[in-house]
C-alpha cells in the first residue's frame, strides 16, 4: 500500500515553510514532514555522485523514510539513499535542472523527478546585464578605490569603457535567459548576435542568428547562457577567445563548465580582452588564491546571478504545479525521466 508522507525539504534560500505554503491545498491525505539543508550559508558541493548538493545521503536516508514523495532544493538523491528509500516514487527538484540527482538510479528504482526550469530565468539574466556593466564600465574597482580613499576619475582613452547603444553583444545560448537578455540589451540599442543549434530562425526575429565562430569575431561582448552539457563543456577556450575582437569582454554567470578559465587568465593577462566578469567557476568556492582575482579588469561574484526572492517564490510554485498534475493522474510538464 502506497506511503502518505510528504517531505519536503528546504534550506535557507527556498525553505520548507514556503514549499508547503504553495502545497497545503495538495496535501489532503498526506503527512507533511520538513526537513532543512545548510544551503546557501554553506556553499553546495559534490556529494558521491551527484553535483551542486547540501547535506548528506545519512539525512537524506534518515528524513526519507516511508516518503511516497519529496520536494527538495540543493538535496542530494544518490543511488546511496535510493537504495535506502524503497517507498520514494516522486522527487521534484526547485532548480532548473535536477543536477543533484543520479537520473538513472531514479528511472532504475521506479521514481520520477521533476524539476522547475525558468524559476530563476529573469533574476540571471538581470544579473548578466548587470555583470556585463560593471565588467564594462569598471564598476567594482572604482566602488573599491573609493572606499580606500582614492578618487579614480582620471580615465583615459585607452582605460574608457564603451556604451551598450553602439555595440555588438554576441549570446551564446539561447534559451529562457539568453532572450530576457536580448530583450534588455535591445532595450539599449545594442545589435544582438546569436549562437543556440537548437533554435530555429523563426524563433529569432529581433536577432541575428550566426556560426559560433562568426558570433565570436563581431563581437564587442560575449555573454555566455548555454546549458552544461557534453557538448558545451569548454565550447569557449584558448582559440574561441583568440578570435574574439582586442578589447572585448566575456561574461559568464550560466556554467563555469563552459569556460577555460585559464584561457581567460591568459587573456586578460595580454590585455586582448578589456574586461571580464563571472558568476560561476569549474570549482566552487573559487579558491582565495586564484590568479583571476589579480586582475583588476576581473569581476567576480559566488554563483548569486538566480537568488532573488521571486525566483524561490516561482520555484516553490512550478514544484507545487508539478505534484498537483502528479496527484491527478496527470504527466508531469518537467519530467527529466520521462521513460
Amino acid at each position: 500500500m502506497s506511503n502518505n508522507k510528504l517531505l519536503l525539504i528546504g534550506d535557507h534560500f527556498i525553505s520548507a515553510e514556503l514549499m508547503r505554503s504553495k502545497i497545503d491545498h495538495l496535501s489532503s491525505g498526506y503527512t507533511i514532514h520538513e526537513a532543512s539543508t545548510p544551503f546557501p550559508l554553506e556553499p553546495f558541493r559534490n556529494i558521491a555522485e551527484v553535483r551542486e548538493a547540501s547535506g548528506s545521503e545519512e539525512q537524506m536516508i534518515d528524513a526519507l523514510q516511508g516518503a511516497s514523495i519529496c520536494i527538495a532544493h540543493h538535496a542530494p538523491l544518490t543511488q546511496h539513499v535510493l537504495s535506502h528509500t524503497p517507498d520514494l516514487r516522486l522527487f521534484i527538484v526547485c532548480r532548473g535542472g535536477p543536477v543533484n540527482v543520479n537520473l538513472n538510479a531514479a528511472t532504475a528504482s521506479g521514481v520520477i523527478v521533476g524539476y522547475t526550469p525558468g524559476r530563476n530565468a529573469t533574476a540571471t539574466a538581470e544579473y548578466s546585464i548587470a555583470m556585463l556593466l560593471a565588467a564594462i564600465r569598471s564598476i567594482p574597482q572604482t566602488d573599491a578605490a573609493l572606499r580606500k580613499g582614492q578618487w579614480k576619475g582620471d580615465y583615459t582613452w585607452e582605460t574608457a569603457g564603451f556604451e551598450l547603444e553602439s555595440s555588438t553583444v554576441g549570446l551564446v545560448g539561447y534559451g529562457a535567459v539568453g532572450r530576457l537578455v536580448a530583450q534588455a540589451l535591445r532595450a539599449f540599442g545594442a545589435k544582438v548576435l546569436v549562437y543556440d543549434p537548437f533554435v530555429t530562425s523563426t524563433d529569432t526575429e529581433q536577432v541575428e542568428q550566426v556560426s559560433l565562430l562568426e558570433l565570436l569575431s563581431r563581437s564587442d561582448v560575449v555573454s555566455l547562457h548555454a546549458r552544461d552539457t557534453q557538448g558545451t563543456r569548454g565550447m569557449i577556450g584558448e582559440k574561441e577567445i583568440a578570435l574574439m575582437k582586442k578589447g572585448s569582454v566575456l561574461v559568464n554567470c550560466a556554467r563555469g563548465s563552459l569556460l577555460d578559465y585559464n584561457a581567460l587568465a591568459d587573456a586578460l593577462r595580454s590585455n586582448h580582452l578589456f574586461a571580464a566578469a563571472a558568476d560561476v567557476f569549474p570549482e566552487e568556492p573559487l579558491s582565495p588564491v586564484s590568479e583571476l582575482l589579480s586582475f583588476p579588469n576581473f569581476v567576480a561574484t559566488p554563483h548569486v546571478a538566480g537568488g532573488t526572492r521571486q525566483a524561490a517564490e516561482k520555484a516553490a510554485g512550478i514544484a507545487a504545479e508539478e505534484l498537483e498534475r502528479y496527484l491527478s493522474g496527470k504527466p508531469l510538464r518537467f519530467c527529466a525521466n520521462p521513460r
